[in-house]
């Protein structure tokens, strides 16, 4: 899987903030890139006074370019809308920010976080990400996948909200260690076990999705669309 999409085009990857990409696709990303595919990361959100400090929006890009360089992510995309408050930001002004990076970029694989995440933030993300990738267009996705975010994904409404039921799984044994280091890079983001933004969790995740499919690590994602 991860060979062909590294052959087919550029791979986008939707964070509504810096992090959830790593907690999500980060050791994905990692064997795209080594497979020789072009990884874009487009970070939706920038945190904004007052309810966000400065200081605080630079070291967390710092943190994401140190991450995105380790995992050799071609290019981090920040879109500028503000950061925990897109339910009241214009939903036409998401929807045309995430579809001029998708069609400035023209990904062949698009990654977006899961319609039935607890934050507000990720479910608008990905309802802009499928505006912007629909198919009636010349250029679109041809595959998209919704992946997980510990802390968000986990703590939906059971049966009130999607569920992430996974149906792709792919195999991060050797990219594993790279995820982890990365999300460690992250010191601002960081918790102490067991919170679920942890090195521990991350491991713990990541080796369950492994065991699924009888593998040492993986990360599960669900299949929105695939066009072939």
């Amino acid at each position: 899987m991860a060979s062909g999409i590294a052959q087919e085009g550029p791979v986008l990857v939707i964070a509504p903030h810096p992090d959830d990409e790593v907690l999500g696709v980060g050791g994905t990303m990692a064997r795209l890139a080594d497979a020789g595919a072009e990884v874009h990361v487009a970070i939706v959100t920038t945190g904004r006074a007052p309810r966000f400090a400065a200081d605080q929006v630079d070291r967390v890009r710092a943190e994401a370019a140190a991450a995105h360089a380790l995992l050799g992510v071609t290019q981090t995309h920040y879109l500028d809308c503000p950061a925990a408050e897109l339910g009241e930001f214009a939903h036409a002004d998401l929807n045309r920010a995430i579809a001029t990076i998708v069609q400035q970029i023209g990904p062949r694989t698009l990654f977006a976080p899961h319609p039935g995440d607890i934050h507000l933030d990720h479910q608008l993300s990905f309802l802009s990400a499928l505006v912007a990738s629909r198919p009636h267009q010349h250029d679109y996705p041809a595959r998209i996948f919704a992946y997980e975010t510990l802390s968000e994904t986990n703590w939906n409404a059971p049966y009130l909200t999607p569920g992430f039921l996974p149906n792709l799984f792919v195999d991060i044994t050797d990219t594993l260690q790279r995820k982890l280091d990365a999300f460690a890079l992250f010191e601002s983001q960081q918790k102490a076990p067991p919170h679920e933004r942890s090195v521990e969790s991350l491991t713990a995740l990541a080796t369950l999705r492994g065991a699924t499919v009888h593998r040492h690590a993986a990360e599960g994602f669900v299949t929105v669309r695939m066009v072939e």
